[in-house]
Order: structure tokens, then C-alpha cells, then sequence
């Protein structure tokens, strides 16, 4: 029979996945980020506008979430240089993700709680 510590001690190790995927995309910024890139390439600036992030916290969630694997950088170095920035695979694998959230959300959160967005 289990006792009660190795029950939860079983829950936590379940839940490891879940934990560890949350803390690579959990945050308010990474999650805006991701969520933006769906619809395909941005620059740096059209980024920030849809994000609302400021320029520091746009520029290191971007190099995160790149040296994590979810986005990559292109450099157009035609006048004026531009910066693109795309999901990888591994970020467009996060599509069906999103989607399940949102559907979640329209279940189970009120419209105030919708709105504060």
C-alpha cells in the first residue's frame, strides 16, 4: 500500500512535464510572443506594437525563446536592416496548445475575465 507521501511524490513526478514545459513558455511576454508568431513572420517593431512589450523586454524574451529553440531570427541587410522573427517547428508544434487554451477559456472564464485582456 502507498502511503500518502509517495502518492504525492507520484503526482509531482507526473506533473514534471507539464511543470518544466511551463517554465520554457509561461511567462506573459513568451506566451504573447509565441501566440503573435502563429500567424507567421514579424519584424522586431510589429512585435512590439502587438505585444505591447517594451524594446528590452521584447529583445530578451526573443533571444530566449530562440536560444530555447521555439523562435528563429532572419537579418534582411538591405537599407534600412530588418529583423524578422518566425517559429520554428518546435514553436508552430505549440498551435493545438493555444487552441485547447482558448477553448478552455471560452468555457470556463467570464466575459469580465476575458476582457481584462
Amino acid at each position: 500500500m502507498s502511503s500518502p507521501q509517495t502518492k504525492s511524490r507520484e503526482r509531482h513526478d507526473d506533473a514534471c512535464p507539464v511543470i518544466t514545459s511551463l517554465e520554457q513558455i509561461g511567462s506573459q511576454w513568451r506566451l504573447a510572443v509565441l501566440h503573435e508568431l502563429l500567424d507567421g513572420e514579424q519584424r522586431f517593431n510589429e512585435l512590439k506594437r502587438s505585444t505591447g512589450a517594451n524594446a528590452r523586454t521584447l529583445s530578451r524574451v526573443l533571444d530566449d525563446l530562440g536560444e530555447m529553440g521555439f523562435v528563429e531570427r532572419r537579418i534582411e541587410e538591405d537599407a534600412p536592416v530588418a529583423t524578422f522573427y518566425s517559429l520554428t517547428d518546435k514553436g508552430r508544434s505549440l498551435e493545438p496548445v493555444f487552441s485547447e487554451i482558448e477553448c478552455w477559456a471560452g468555457s470556463w472564464l467570464d466575459e469580465s475575465e476575458l476582457e481584462a485582456e
